[in-house]
């Protein structure tokens, strides 16, 4: 064997476990997933599967549930989205200058991200219950805004603030961390540069930090959007996508229909238009991060 040829096949028994890994876990489930999507499948392997064709996803774009849960999907992530990036980055802003603490400051900010979603979801269900709830002391015996308390997540009209907070607190400690990787970047000299002209925080926030900053904002743009359109655990565990459906989101409805009510066949079509729209978003993030200018 020649010398090339060892270190091709070095190289691929150090590619082989990740790319085990990916077929098995990632590209088989979307080829079942759509091949069960043509079926109306049945748990019970006594019962054979009826082939339907596109039945089921004729069904789902006739499905105002449907609609209501995408309708919910893209409303979390228009409103966690920018609220995790403004406060992300108001954050690594602070945190990127000399301060006493600044490490237990950085670990304080990202201990939420690393905390369960289940242990935070159900600390929100707490702090957000309609008797005894924090969030109602705050507002109607403490601050006087409200008069009575407020059934957050009992209330269609209010079911969702609790989760839109939720995911924006919980991501605002990646955010800051990228930020910061970001910041932390741009060359000290500039800033010199522009202290010497006369330059105050204010013009050099929007004259050097903002612009060199907009790979790592593109970035977490598209990182972020994705994420938000993965939102589950929050909904799932805090309201179960009531009341009345207010709460149900993309991946909650495609999990009651597939492991509720065994409609594997519809779930599965769910899950392909989900994984389209995933896909997608993950092509205009591969396009504009390719677009990026350097400095």
């Amino acid at each position: 064997m020649t010398r090339e040829k060892r270190r091709k096949l070095v190289g691929l028994l150090f590619v082989l476990p990740g790319l085990i890994s990916y077929l098995a876990w990632t590209l088989y489930p979307i080829i079942k997933s759509f091949i069960m999507s043509l079926y109306k499948w049945n748990i019970n392997p006594n019962i054979p599967n009826k082939f339907i064709g596109l039945e089921n996803y004729t069904q789902l774009f006739q499905d105002p549930k449907f609609y209501a849960a995408l309708k919910n999907t893209i409303f979390y992530t228009l409103i966690t989205v920018p609220g995790q990036m403004v406060f992300g980055f108001l954050v690594a802003l602070l945190l990127n200058r000399k301060m006493k603490g600044q490490t237990l400051f950085r670990l304080l900010y990202y201990l939420p991200v690393i905390t369960s979603w289940v242990i935070v979801s159900i600390l929100f269900q707490y702090l957000f219950a309609a008797r005894g709830g924090l969030v109602n002391f705050l507002l109607k015996d403490l601050l006087h805004i409200i008069q009575k308390d407020v059934p957050w997540l009992s209330n269609p009209k209010t079911a969702m603030i609790p989760i839109y907070t939720l995911g924006i607190w919980k991501g605002i400690g990646w955010s800051m961390l990228i930020f910061l990787a970001g910041l932390q970047g741009i060359p000290k000299q500039l800033y010199e540069a522009a202290s010497l002209d006369g330059a105050n925080s204010w013009q050099t926030t929007t004259k050097i930090t903002l612009p060199l900053m907009v790979p790592t904002i593109m970035f977490e743009l598209v990182m972020l959007t994705i994420g938000g359109f993965n939102v589950f655990l929050s909904v799932y565990v805090m309201t179960g996508g009531g009341p009345m459906g207010s709460t149900e989101v993309l991946s909650s409805y495609m999990f009651k229909e597939a492991f509720d009510y065994f409609h594997f066949g519809y779930g599965s079509a769910i899950s392909v238009i989900f994984f389209i729209i995933v896909f997608t978003i993950a092509q205009i993030q591969r396009k504009l991060l390719a677009k990026r200018s350097l400095y």
